[in-house]
């Protein structure tokens, strides 16, 4: 496993059990301070995640999601939990994806009243774009059984306060519709983990939640209808799909085109290796920087769809000659199959979904260094269609 991992949050013992059953092989991680995290691998991905419990609140969320930061330097931020819904059109076990944390509880007292002074953090553009993608294509909830129904995913804003509110007709409830009335959802850490975030060089973090009550008075009946473990099992869902998304656009030497950030190449040279006659070079550096190119004999067809198909004869090569593992063999065979699908079925070609399922590829393979730059070479022909 390599690349940074993406740090996941949580506040409760249900949310927490619900992300590590998707880990396989979790290691115990202590902190010097005595902070226990599990590090361990996505099923099937190369995605890496560094998973810790915060406890209720947004001071612990705070604390020791800067704690998290700085002992992993993740990718990204992710919080997965339940929350109460604020709208009726928000259904149990519907996931909501914060687009922005109100810290809802900054205020002045003053004779005519309590006036609102909130902090407010946006998510990052770029992870917002892919939490979007993910929702549109819709795959992510297809590991929830074909018994449930694909849960709703929403994006707006979230309120993070000190309180569990469970009522529509209280002064606090009164309150919340009146000054943020655009919330979607209540919670209690969102604010502690975008804050951390934001003083860490603008850390792209997400909030995620899975709806387990609707903050009306029914929390108790909810509760023992296992609500809780319902919804956070959707939010685990979506948050593992959008792990494996950030993940591969962290490993993605493209990216930094969008930022307008310098590649490593670009500052420090770039390596060629060249064969000639019957020779093969794979890669010859201590640390590869940049992409790779790979030239000579194999060049990729022009079809984007023959492509795509020739990378799976390469993957089935790889499994034979024991490169790769079933478990990762058969993750990267799915993805090649839903980029076929989507080349096949869509009209004009979703380009994005192809290209995503395509970089999902190359960050299983990144062990086989010649595997992974012919699957490189695959995306930037399917990047050329546009």
């Amino acid at each position: 496993m390599s690349g940074s991992p993406i740090v996941v949050l949580t506040a409760l013992d249900v949310e927490y059990e619900a992300v590590r059953e998707k880990l396989d092989d979790p290691r115990l991680h202590r902190h010097p301070q005595g902070t226990r995290f599990e590090v361990g691998r996505l099923a099937g991905s190369r995605c890496r995640i560094a998973l810790g419990l915060v406890g209720k609140g947004n001071q612990s969320a705070a604390v020791l999601a800067e704690r998290a930061i700085a002992e992993f330097t993740p990718a990204a931020l992710l919080f997965v939990g339940v929350a109460g819904a604020l709208h009726s059109h928000i259904a149990l076990g519907d996931v909501v994806v914060a687009t922005h944390v109100y810290a809802f509880h900054g205020g002045t007292s003053q004779d005519d009243g309590f006036k609102s002074r909130p902090r407010v953090w946006e998510v990052s553009h770029g992870a917002d774009q892919i939490a979007r993608h993910i929702a549109r294509v819709r795959s992510w909830s297809q590991g929830l059984g074909a018994a449930q129904q694909a849960p709703e995913v929403h994006f707006g804003p979230i309120a993070a306060g000190e309180v569990v509110l469970n009522s529509k007709l209280s002064a606090h409830a009164r309150w919340l519709q009146r000054n943020y009335n655009d919330a979607l959802a209540i919670e209690m850490e969102g604010a502690g983990v975008a804050q951390a975030a934001h003083l860490n060089r603008a850390l792209p973090v997400v909030v995620i939640r899975g709806v387990s009550d609707q903050a009306d008075g029914t929390k108790e009946i909810t509760d023992r209808e296992q609500w809780q473990a319902r919804a956070v099992a959707n939010a685990a869902a979506f948050t593992r799909a959008l792990a494996e998304s950030l993940a591969a656009e962290e490993q993605d030497p493209d990216r930094h085109a969008a930022t307008g950030t310098k590649r490593s190449s670009e500052m420090s040279g770039t390596i060629r290796n060249v064969a000639k006659d019957n020779a093969r070079v794979g890669v010859q550096a201590g640390h590869v920087h940049g992409g790779i190119r790979m030239t000579g004999e194999r060049r990729p067809p022009a079809d984007p769809a023959e492509a795509v198909a020739g990378l799976a004869v390469l993957l089935q090569q790889a499994r034979a000659a024991d490169h790769l593992d079933e478990e990762t063999y058969q993750a990267a065979q799915a993805e090649l199959a839903a980029a076929r699908e989507t080349l096949r079925t869509t009209t004009p070609q979703d380009i994005g979904a192809v290209t995503l399922a395509l970089k999902k590829v190359r960050g299983l393979v990144g062990d086989v260094a010649v595997l992974a730059a012919e699957v490189a070479s695959v995306i930037a022909l399917v990047q050329g269609l546009t």
